[in-house]
Formats: structure tokens, C-alpha cells, sequence
């Protein structure tokens, strides 16, 4: 798929892939030399395109991947080193991370993640906030604070929401790390490819999503993640709700 309008900033490269009825954005993590290691100027970044692409509607769908060798290999541990107030540092970075994950299932568009290499703490969060997540054979995902002497706090939600508990415990008391097969296995991700194919398959499911009807795929997504906390029959009713709001016969 041919990509225009490339923008490239230090920390993150955006490019537009033109499909029918729109776009598709992709957004590049571009700190290769940091394993893609998101400290507070490419998190902030992130937050900027994220809230940018509600107010575009011509952006129909959304590609996040990684330069480099790696995904992204959470958050930057030197960052802070010489800062004069370490802890209010990282409390800023650790909030902007937090809007960044929660906006993206709030996000008008939907988003695939192009996975590859080491998806670790803040890395793994921001590959499973996607809608969809795509990973390369290399892939591994771990969150490894523990053995930095940190709790993993801030990465803790998907974990527990995504895998059974025994495991999502392990896994963040002792930093086992998931291959691409097993986070297959567990539900983790929709589908293993070669690294070569990794951005390919991305945009081809973005593109599939950008030439659908765009009101119904935002109603889908809010509906869905709305439907997630709820009771099934809550569930039956809010679906029942949202019916009788939106749909309308063909003209």
C-alpha cells in the first residue's frame, strides 16, 4: 500500500496510507537506539496524534508500530537519572502514559498494533490497548518492572483483564515473558506473521476497517468496550438501546 505525506518528528513518524473514503494512519515509534523506550517527550507525542486523529475524520484507521529491533521496551529507565526532582518526573510521564492507554479504546478509529521484538511494561500495555494486535515470530511480552524494584502498577490493567489470574500473577511478580505462541494461545493477539509481513498485515486490516461504514465501526467499537463491563443481560439491553438510536433503512 503506497504511504504519502510522511511526517517525521525525532521520537515518532506519522504517515498517512491513502485507502478509499480516506486514510489510515500509522504511527511509527522512532527511538530505535532506546529499544523504542517511551520517555515523557515520545509519550506526550503519542498523546498529541491520538487526540489529533479524533478531531480528523478523514483518518478512517490507525497503525501503531515500532522501529528497530524492538516494539518498544517500556518506559525509559535513564530518563530521570539526572533530574532534580526525579519523582514528580516520573509522575507526569507515568500520567501522560495512562491518558495515552485509556484514549485509545476511546478513540474514534479503530487501531492494530504491529508488534514485533520486545513489547515490555509500558511497551506490552501499549500493544495490547489496541483493538487488534498483529506480532512477529520474535515477538515477547513481559512486564519486568518487579526485578527493577518497582511494582508494576501503571501496566497492571491488561494483565488482569486479558489473562487468567494465575498467570497475569506470574507473570508480573516474577517477569516471565510470553513468546509469540503462547500470547497466541492465551488470546493476547489475533495472529502471529513473519516480521516481514508484520506492517503489511497491519494495514491490510486497517484498510478493511477504513472501507467499511465509518459511523457503524465507531458505534461498534464504543458499543463493544462499553459491553465488556457489563452484565450479559446489561449487555443485551444496551445493545437493544443502541439499535433503536442508529439504525436507519437504507436508502
Amino acid at each position: 500500500m503506497p504511504v504519502e505525506n510522511p511526517t517525521t518528528t525525532p521520537d515518532l513518524i506519522v504517515e498517512d496510507a491513502a485507502v478509499y473514503g480516506g486514510v489510515v494512519r500509522v504511527l511509527i515509534l522512532n527511538r530505535p537506539r532506546s529499544r523504542n523506550a517511551l520517555d515523557t517527550a515520545l509519550a506526550a507525542t503519542l498523546r498529541e496524534q491520538l487526540a489529533a486523529i479524533n478531531d480528523d475524520h478523514a483518518v478512517r484507521a490507525l497503525v501503531i508500530a515500532g522501529n528497530g529491533a524492538h516494539f518498544c521496551a517500556g518506559g525509559d529507565l535513564k530518563e530521570f537519572d539526572s533530574h532534580a526532582t526525579p519523582r514528580a518526573a516520573m509522575l507526569n510521564r507515568a500520567t501522560v502514559v495512562a491518558d495515552v492507554l485509556q484514549s485509545i479504546p476511546d478513540l474514534r478509529v479503530p487501531v492494530v498494533s504491529a508488534v514485533h521484538g520486545a513489547a515490555l511494561g509500558a511497551g506490552a500495555a501499549l500493544a495490547l490497548a489496541a483493538d487488534m494486535t498483529v506480532v512477529g515470530t520474535d515477538f515477547s511480552l513481559g512486564y519486568p518492572e518487579i526485578t527493577d524494584g518497582v511494582a508494576p502498577a501503571l501496566v497492571m490493567a491488561h494483565p488482569v483483564h486479558l489473562l487468567g489470574r494465575k498467570l497475569a500473577f506470574e507473570m508480573l511478580t516474577t517477569g516471565r515473558r510470553l513468546t509469540a505462541a503462547e500470547a497466541l494461545d492465551h488470546g493476547l493477539v489475533n495472529s502471529v506473521v513473519d516480521n516481514a509481513d508484520l506492517r503489511r498485515t497491519a494495514l491490510a486490516i486497517a484498510t478493511t476497517w477504513a472501507t467499511s461504514d465509518a459511523q457503524a465501526l465507531q458505534t461498534t467499537k464504543s458499543l463493544f468496550y462499553r459491553v465488556t463491563e457489563l452484565p450479559f443481560a446489561a449487555a443485551i439491553r444496551a445493545g437493544l438501546d443502541v439499535t433503536g438510536a442508529t439504525w436507519q433503512p437504507k436508502a
